[in-house]
């Protein structure tokens, strides 16, 4: 089923929304662990601090946001959000010292407004379309990342981390500006005040505890994954780094291309829960196992390939699933709680990964998330076919 002009349109805004404020914050990823070093009080654990708590304050306010997205209405909480990330990029632009630049990430980290955003797709989308407006928005986010890897260092070059930040910020606004210009208004009636009966409710349905686990699997194989890639592209492809972007530009196309043999159809909703998330992080472990040992430039893109198409998939499946599970007073709260452990697979994933690669190198954070992407799955495989009644 196509969609019509209204989910068009609130595809393509959200995308935007969605997509420039994440530009913004991918831009600072390639170059701020290196040039933090240049800060006055620069000591490696505040570095770590500095990278990590923009994670955490999202895992922690995502169902706040959610919650409120419900009782005030989307656009209201999602601006207030915005409002917040921009404030935390001014912060950070005209920071002097580390600690500055910490409290300026935990604004930024306080702006969590992913889950309301995915409540407001869902709430401008036919159930049937559901999965193309979420995949539209997911492969927005994915060209943001590339396009962020290939503009970080030339932009850095130009006015150093505090542009970085400013653009952080004038991205945030303008963000805010397309969500009120051109993001239709959903049509909702009196805002409800979710009970703490129905958010438990929600909140504790099994089904969407695995969704909610499987997206912190998801997103901590991912930051693992990037302590570990770019010194291994650098070291097996002999691939500087401002080079990268032609690794992850063709990986990508070919990740977006392969949406369509996991997310679409009504189905999704009823066979979607175990079986094809399985299959998509199969796929995903295997193209990590490869990347671990693998060689040469044809084998390792494959790889890639093969790892990027199963998170895309993920990406779009996952929050699909929730919207369509979660109750309709409660499904910002649901998403909002979604997304909360998605950035906390973020930052336990980057934990973890500099943990393993001290000790095992990069081959090892890889080989890890691939023995924990396989042993998922089999939970996927399990969990999901009792939560179905097979």
């Amino acid at each position: 089923m196509k969609l019509n002009a209204l989910e068009r349109r609130a595809a393509v805004a959200l995308a935007l929304v969605v997509s420039l404020r994440m530009f913004g914050l991918f831009l600072i990823l390639p170059v701020f662990a290196a040039q933090a070093r240049a800060y006055p009080d620069a000591v490696p654990w505040l570095i770590g601090l500095a990278l990590g708590v923009y994670g955490l304050g999202q895992a922690l306010l995502q169902l706040p946001y959610g919650v409120l997205s419900d009782r005030i209405g989307r656009r209201p909480a999602i601006s207030l959000g915005l409002a917040v990330f921009a404030a935390g990029g001014i912060v950070a632009a005209l920071a002097t010292s580390l600690k500055a630049v910490v409290l300026g990430r935990a604004l930024q980290g306080m702006g969590a407004v992913s889950g309301a955003g995915l409540a407001l797709a869902a709430d401008l989308s036919r159930d049937e379309v559901r999965g193309k407006v979420m995949a539209i928005i997911g492969a927005s986010i994915g060209l943001a990342f590339v396009l962020a890897l290939v503009a970080g260092a030339p932009l850095f070059a130009l006015g150093g981390l505090p542009l970085l930040f400013a653009l952080t910020a004038a991205l945030a606004l303008a963000s805010l500006a397309l969500l009120w210009a051109v993001v239709p208004a959903p049509v909702r009636g009196t805002p409800v005040a979710v009970s703490p009966g129905a958010l438990r409710r929600a909140l504790a349905d099994p089904r969407l505890l695995l969704l909610d686990l499987s997206v912190f699997v998801l997103h901590a194989l991912l930051t693992a994954a990037f302590v570990a890639l770019p010194t291994l592209l650098v070291e097996r492809l002999d691939l500087p780094l401002a080079r990268h972007w032609q690794f992850y530009l063709p990986v990508m196309g070919v990740a977006a291309a392969c949406l369509p043999l996991f997310v679409g159809g009504r189905q999704v909703a009823l066979d979607g829960l175990g079986r094809r998330q399985a299959m998509a992080l199969l796929l995903a472990a295997l193209g990590l196992a490869v990347l671990a040992g693998g060689r040469g430039p044809m084998l390792l893109a494959l790889a890639g390939c093969a790892f990027f198409a199963g998170f895309t998939a993920l990406e779009a499946l996952l929050p699909t699933l929730v919207s369509r599970l979660a109750p309709e007073h409660g499904r910002g709260a649901a998403l909002g709680a979604y997304s909360g452990l998605q950035f906390l697979g973020a930052f336990v994933g980057g934990l973890a990964g500099g943990v393993l690669l001290g000790r095992w190198g990069e081959a090892g954070v890889l080989a890890a998330a691939a023995a924990l992407a396989m042993s998922w799955t089999a939970v996927l495989l399990l969990l999901g076919r009792r939560l179905r009644g097979d």
